[in-house]
């Protein structure tokens, strides 16, 4: 069954909404504690938003990572995305963790999500999930040269996100951000593809009856996906008060 297609706009406000409704029944708006796997082997858990009043904040999830001792740890993702600088820090302390990091897209991976993907030192996608590039984008209040200062940082932004994905999958620039301007959604098949990550996840149950590795995704097939992406992000309905990506 395909998905319903959603701006990341929408998956952010569906997240904020959900908060909402912790809060209303009483329950903890932070929903990602990590957890000792065994042996020397950590687990942690990016199962929501990022940043905002109601996302996992850069402060709770490094807190976290630093007590984390294990040569390995699993990052697990499942998250619609959120505040850029939020992402930013929680990157740079994966990146600077002595531990092998393992990223697992458990089912989304969208905006800032796989932007803190990258950090990890492999990425591992499952089959049925999904990973979401665009544009970084915000709201702004001012006059004319506050908003044009306001494009200039989001400009600055979309190269370091370009910067940081040439790296992973070695692509131009150019492909990068027209991928990025498109808002584009790229199945496990297609991430591997293109070199956003490393491996697939299959159940041992479809291994068993798998005598050859997944097909690689044709170009034109991707181009016909990424046609789609481009009308859908064009519904830009919901805006949120603070810088996303």
């Amino acid at each position: 069954m395909q998905p319903e297609r959603k701006s990341a706009r929408q998956l952010y406000a569906e997240a904020e909404r959900a908060a909402q409704e912790r809060l209303v029944q009483g329950r903890p708006l932070r929903l990602s504690p990590w957890a000792e796997a065994g042996g020397d082997e950590a687990t942690i858990y990016l199962y929501d938003a990022i940043g905002g009043w109601f996302g996992i904040t850069a402060a709770d999830f490094v807190r976290d990572l630093q007590g984390i001792t294990a040569s390995t740890i699993h990052l697990r993702i499942n998250s619609p995305g959120g505040g850029v600088f939020e992402a930013e820090a929680m990157q740079t302390a994966l990146q600077q963790h002595p531990a092998r990091i393992i990223a697992h897209i458990d089912g989304l991976a969208a905006s800032a999500a796989g932007f803190v993907a990258l950090a990890a030192d492999e990425i591992e996608m499952a089959d049925g999930a999904f990973f979401m590039i665009h544009n970084a984008w915000g709201v702004a209040v001012g006059d004319a040269t506050e908003m044009l200062d306001y494009a200039a940082m989001l400009e600055k932004m979309d190269a370091n996100l370009v910067r940081d994905y040439r790296r992973k999958t070695g692509h131009s620039a150019e492909r990068i951000a027209t991928w990025m301007q498109a808002e584009t959604w790229l199945s496990a098949a297609e991430a591997l593809d293109l070199g956003f990550v490393d491996r697939v996840f299959t159940p041992k149950s479809q291994k068993k009856d798998e005598d050859q590795p997944a097909a690689r995704v044709s170009n034109a097939s991707f181009n016909q996906h990424q046609n789609i992406g481009c009308s859908a992000s064009r519904a830009r309905a919901l805006r949120l008060m603070e810088v996303g990506i």
